[in-house]
């Protein structure tokens, strides 16, 4: 096994977001739909965890747009992500502001390593997708969670639909994401991530589909889970 292999990373994923990384912060550019779905997730998050004085890690956290509303909203906030341009516009953001978040290049297996049970909340948006090995990914994030904590991953369906619907329409047809963002062999079905995630010791609470209408051009949630969807995850007490 190769060392970028055994760090669970992919250098093609890496370089394609900070290539894009300087327009991170542009809710009219290539992560509108990321600016367009940040409210909804800080809802789910606040109702079924809460936010205030919660001590909360974002894994995958990109240029922060997840990160920093939840700052904004009184959690104290770790991000860490492995594409170094996300970083920096994540940085030079909370210079404006004004809000305090810890950003932190590292992998979330380097960080499981030296700080077991140290989170309220544990988030993973949108990034389970783009790793080699999502499983590992899901047992970090259980290691770093504390006992009767939270946690919250979104992704992307497996099925013809989810073809359809996230990578057809959403960066073909209707250009709601960059060409190229989504590679349909990486997709995980709902019933897999709660396989991984209950071999950790961690129970599904919740889970809900994201969806896009066409008419209002606004994202929503629903019970249909057939594209992208959130679910919520709590780890056993001790």
């Amino acid at each position: 096994m190769t060392s970028k292999q055994s760090r669970n990373i992919d250098e093609n994923e890496i370089a394609k977001f900070n290539s894009l990384a300087a327009r991170w912060w542009d809710p009219e550019g290539e992560f509108k739909s990321l600016h367009e779905i940040n409210p909804l997730r800080l809802e789910y998050i606040r109702q079924h965890a809460g936010l205030q004085n919660q001590k909360i890690l974002d894994v995958g956290c990109g240029g922060g747009i997840l990160a920093e509303s939840m700052a904004a909203n009184g959690a104290e906030v770790t991000g860490i992500d492995m594409a170094e341009g996300p970083l920096k516009v994540a940085r030079l953001h909370l210079q404006e502001t004004r809000q305090i978040v810890d950003y932190q290049k590292v992998t979330v297996e380097e960080l499981a390593g030296n700080n077991l049970d140290q989170y309220d909340v544990v988030t993973c948006m949108e990034m389970l997708e783009h790793v080699p090995d999502p499983v590992s990914t899901v047992q970090a994030c259980a290691k770093l969670v504390r006992p009767g904590g939270n946690l919250f991953f979104s992704t992307i369906n497996r099925n013809p639909v989810a073809f359809a619907g996230a990578i057809v329409a959403a960066e073909y047809v209707l250009r709601l994401l960059p060409r190229g963002t989504h590679e349909y062999a990486k997709f995980i079905k709902p019933s897999e991530l709660e396989g991984w995630a209950r071999d950790c010791g961690l129970t599904v609470m919740h889970m809900t589909g994201m969806h896009y209408n066409l008419l209002t051009r606004n994202y929503f949630l629903a019970h249909n889970t057939s594209i992208n969807f959130l679910m919520h995850f709590r780890m056993a007490d001790d």
